[in-house]
């Protein structure tokens, strides 16, 4: 004969168990019933522990009840299987348990599974580390054999185009059609390398200004100051490149009551060449005078003037205008002593009411007005450098 107490014992009974491990009668009534049933977890929230404790005296996950079931082989030990099923499909962190010595899984069950945190570095050996990175960022550059390294120097269809001379497919066409030189020899292939710094380009005969060099164009009128600061605080061609970063110094001089164009660069070279007498650069100006003027007054001027400081002559001379007394004549000399056409005219007999500059050397004034600034062309460039053989 069965004893009844073996199925009380059976871990089936835990199932619904709200206490004890016995299994309630249908007799206590629906009420009890629906009591039982809304402690148990719906079928989406129950967890099968494969590895849980099942045990005498053990606590059921699934209904909180203590079981009397037999012990099994795998109740002692918390298995892998029920770890990672409790904390998700990859191993995640698990909910609910317990910490510490006393905890489940632990000595007793062996080493958990999972992710360890790592032990700490020493400091000098995170020194050793910082300090072999830094030896290899920090060796010197070994310069490859040029066979294997890229070539010196830029492609000259590049240089040409940030010197300003057009687009690069348009510098290429100035090459096919043998325009451009580099020192002294016409070049006729395209990828030819040249140093800025070093090599002397030529675009139909013309140097090109390849380096960083700036060249502008100044109509200056007339009670502007011909320095770029003046302490007494007057109106000085510096006042008109403020805005400029480069540092740019005036080529030659003009009176404070003088109009017309000076030149402004940073090319000191180029600016020295323009001013020296040695290269003869010309200068042409306009000057209105009062008549009557004598036939040979372009004789005495060509022929030369006696001035305090030495003999001054011009090297060109004519009448552009003559309205009454009134007369607008042209001088073209290339000495650039100071006040040098109003002292020479004055010398004449001929004061000077307006004086104005006109061209300097190749750069004419043209329709410029009054106070604006310009940036010369390449070939205005060019041309000046040709000048003073640059």
């Amino acid at each position: 004969m069965r004893s009844s107490g073996r199925n009380n014992d059976s871990g089936r009974g835990n199932y619904r168990g709200a206490g004890g491990g016995t299994s309630q009668p249908k007799a206590g009534g629906k009420r009890d019933d629906k009591q039982q049933r809304a402690g148990r977890p719906r079928p989406e929230e129950r967890r099968y522990d494969v590895g849980g404790t099942g045990g005498p005296g053990g606590k059921d996950e699934r209904g909180g009840g203590k079981s009397g079931g037999p012990k099994s082989g795998g109740s002692k030990s918390t298995g892998s299987r029920g770890a990672a099923a409790r904390g998700g499909a990859k191993g995640g962190p698990r909910t609910g348990a317990k910490s510490g010595p006393g905890a489940k899984g632990g000595p007793k069950g062996g080493p958990q599974r999972g992710r360890g945190q790592a032990p700490a570095r020493p400091r000098e050996y995170d020194a050793q580390v910082e300090e072999r990175n830094r030896a290899r960022h920090n060796k010197p550059q070994i310069k490859t054999p040029k066979t294997f390294g890229d070539e010196d120097g830029e492609r000259l269809q590049k240089v040409l185009a940030r010197a300003g001379m057009g687009s690069r497919r348009a510098c290429e066409e100035l090459i096919d059609q043998a325009r451009v030189e580099v020192n002294g020899q016409i070049v006729m292939e395209q990828g030819v390398r040249v140093d800025p710094e070093k090599d002397e380009i030529k675009v139909d005969g013309l140097t090109v200004a390849t380096q960083s060099y700036l060249f502008f164009a100044l109509n200056k009128p007339a009670g502007v100051v011909s320095t770029m600061e003046d302490p007494d605080g007057r109106q000085c061609l510096g006042d008109y490149v403020t805005n400029r970063e480069t540092r740019l110094f005036h080529v030659g001089r003009l009176d404070t009551e003088t109009e017309g164009i000076i030149l402004l660069t940073n090319h000191g070279e180029l600016a020295h060449r323009l001013t020296h007498p040695r290269y003869g650069v010309k200068k042409t100006y306009l000057a209105a005078i009062q008549g009557p003027l004598p036939r040979d007054l372009g004789k005495q001027l060509k022929d030369g003037i006696q001035l305090e400081d030495g003999y001054a002559r011009a090297d060109h001379f004519r009448v552009v205008e003559n309205t009454g007394k009134n007369y607008l004549v042209e001088v073209t000399l290339h000495e650039g002593r100071k006040h040098i056409v109003r002292r020479m005219l004055s010398e004449a007999g001929f004061p000077v009411d307006k004086l104005v500059r006109t061209s300097f050397g190749p750069i004419a004034l043209g329709d410029q007005k009054s106070g604006w600034l310009r940036r010369m062309t390449n070939t205005e460039v060019g041309m000046l450098m040709r000048e003073v053989e640059l």
